[in-house]
């Protein structure tokens, strides 16, 4: 059945989305769990137009369902990174929704098979964390980097979910390891190639943020020297918070790498 709209009606229509299109405009991958949610709803609390892009609907409605009533917009979408034509749906979806695009956190990622020895490792388990690690991030970023060079007015920001593991590895993290420094280039590469079109481009390296990827740390995880300790973590509370400073930063300032991790975890000294 169709619903007539009264002229007050339609225009308070037309007002809603002026409004939902003048908000800042942010993507974020891995948004159904762990820190890409918390960052979403981050973001979402402080006015932000979310997307949340993820394998999975049912976690990123519940996702939807944190942010605050009234107040900006959570955009669910179903997009596998690892997938070109599923990233380009994605940011079709988000050019037709919103017209720009200001934020990409580019979040997505797997540690893959925990503690197997390299020699044991499985090339499908090595090209599954590759190909959501490093080759997702590259066409999320990608496609940021093209909607953000044409846009008007011009510019952005994309944020790379790195890890301590991009500086310093875990046993048995060969895959992990090898995609975070990876990202690393990706990161540094996108920053320099970004810089005449004002797409700002850095990268969080988190450790120890309390979520369901590190809910074994607290009871033991194994160190460099062989033996298995207990880890202390950090409310991922605090990640959310500090994307969100490198987030609303002017484009004329940019915060190029950030370490953000649980003070008293063995990286400092790891080995």
């Amino acid at each position: 059945m169709n619903t007539v709209r009264t002229a007050d009606e339609e225009q308070a229509g037309k007002g809603q989305v002026g409004e939902e299109k003048a908000r800042r405009v942010a993507v974020v991958t891995g948004a159904g769990s762990g820190i890409g949610r918390a960052v979403a709803v981050e973001l979402l609390a402080a006015g932000w137009s979310v997307t949340l892009a993820g394998r999975r609907v049912e976690t990123l409605e519940e996702t939807a369902a944190q942010a605050p009533a009234g107040g900006a917009t959570a955009f669910p979408v179903r997009a596998d990174v690892s997938r070109p034509d599923d990233v380009a749906a994605l940011f079709d979806a988000v050019r037709g929704r919103f017209g720009r695009l200001d934020l990409l956190f580019n979040n997505a990622g797997t540690f893959g098979p925990g503690g197997v020895p390299v020699e044991e490792l499985p090339y499908e388990a090595w090209r599954h964390v590759v190909d959501t690690n490093l080759n997702g991030a590259f066409l999320c970023a990608q496609a940021a980097y093209r909607q953000m060079k044409e846009q008007s007015p011009q510019g952005g920001r994309i944020i790379n979910n790195g890890s301590i593991s991009a500086h310093t590895p875990r046993p048995h993290s060969v895959a992990y390891t090898a995609t975070k420094h990876a990202l690393t280039g990706l990161t540094k590469s996108l920053s320099l190639d970004g810089r005449p079109y004002g797409i700002a481009v850095g990268q969080i390296d988190i450790g120890n943020a309390a979520t369901d990827m590190t809910a074994g740390m607290q009871s033991g995880a194994l160190q460099a020297n062989g033996e298995t300790a207990p880890e202390p973590v950090m409310d991922v509370a605090d990640v959310a918070r500090t994307v969100r400073h490198m987030a609303e930063l002017p484009l004329e300032a940019n915060v190029q790498f950030a370490t953000v991790m649980a003070t008293a975890m063995p990286y400092v000294g790891r080995g």
